[in-house]
């Protein structure tokens, strides 16, 4: 058995941006915010942190900046995939000089790769890590699916030790867990499926909600893992309409607009991403007031 990297909750952070560049300050209160509000662990510089459009020296600016900040409270792990698989090394290594505990991984967009490739890429993106490697199974964005099977091959390398699964198929999720056991610790990559998820075995999950409520995100885990699997059910259909709504347009830019109405930096995005529609920013703000947070216009 592997060790694990974090049992509960992790924030996939956002990435506040100014017009030059990253927003220190946001950036560094919004952390603080997510501590506080007890989640176990924080994915930096992964899909809802913007990495891709992150240059290389923001990418190891935001992971030094966030490993800083955590000072060792929780694991720090950096977003560091990519479809192009020297480029995933360079940043993993990158990544594990500036001090994170793990890298998450995603499947290879766009120019995709069969499964052998997929185990061929990952395992040499793990043999150059000297951390643990979290794979990011996410076909909606990439167009790619890695299946129950390919999982548990990769899941034999020493330095491979979850899953982030966004699959979005509790049926895959429990096949997975069949596969591959103890070798390989699952984590729900969408806030609407983390009960079911945890009801097979999975250790938590990571959480874009989390950015906003980070303090309730994390109760379902703690209600989950106490016993009361009824109250970890009932908060997180409590929070399913904003769940959804955080998801109505592409991630992270309904994310960014909330996170910038509670005071964490401004609703910037980099470009393809492009602000949230006017309407769909209007039922979201609602959401959270309902949700009881204090919302700026």
């Amino acid at each position: 058995m592997k060790n694990t990297i974090f049992t509960g909750v992790a924030t996939a952070i956002i990435t506040p941006f100014t017009e030059t560049g990253v927003d220190w300050d946001a950036f560094g209160r919004l952390i603080e915010y997510q501590l506080a509000g007890g989640i176990n662990a924080i994915v930096a510089a992964g899909t809802t942190g913007e990495g891709s459009t992150l240059t290389d020296r923001e990418h190891e600016d935001v992971i030094a900046f966030c490993v800083k900040q955590v000072a060792g409270r929780v694991p720090v792990i950096a977003g560091t995939g990519s479809n192009n698989t020297a480029h995933a090394i360079e940043r993993t290594q990158t990544a594990c000089r500036a001090g994170a505990d793990a890298v998450l991984l995603v499947t290879p967009y766009y120019n995709k790769t069969t499964q052998k490739g997929l185990i061929a890429s990952f395992s040499a993106i793990a043999d150059a890590s000297s951390v643990p490697c979290v794979l990011y199974n996410v076909p909606s964005r990439t167009g790619l699916n890695m299946l129950p099977e390919t999982l548990a091959v990769l899941a034999k390398h020493e330095r491979i030790a979850a899953v982030k699964e966004a699959c979005g198929n509790i049926s895959q999720v429990a096949k997975e867990r069949l596969l591959c056991g103890d070798d390989l610790d699952v984590y729900s990559g969408c806030d609407d499926q983390t009960v079911p998820t945890l009801s097979l075995g999975g250790k938590g999950l990571v959480s874009v909600v989390a950015n906003i409520l980070p303090k309730e995100t994390a109760e379902i885990c703690t209600r989950f893992f106490s016993g009361d699997v009824q109250g970890a059910a009932a908060l997180q259909l409590k929070l399913l309409p904003l769940m959804n709504q955080l998801m109505i347009e592409t991630n992270p830019i309904p994310a960014k607009a909330a996170c910038a109405a509670i005071g964490f930096g401004q609703n910037l995005l980099r470009l393809p991403l492009v602000p949230m529609e006017d309407d769909n920013r209007q039922k979201l703000l609602t959401l959270m007031r309902e949700a009881g947070l204090e919302v700026k216009e």
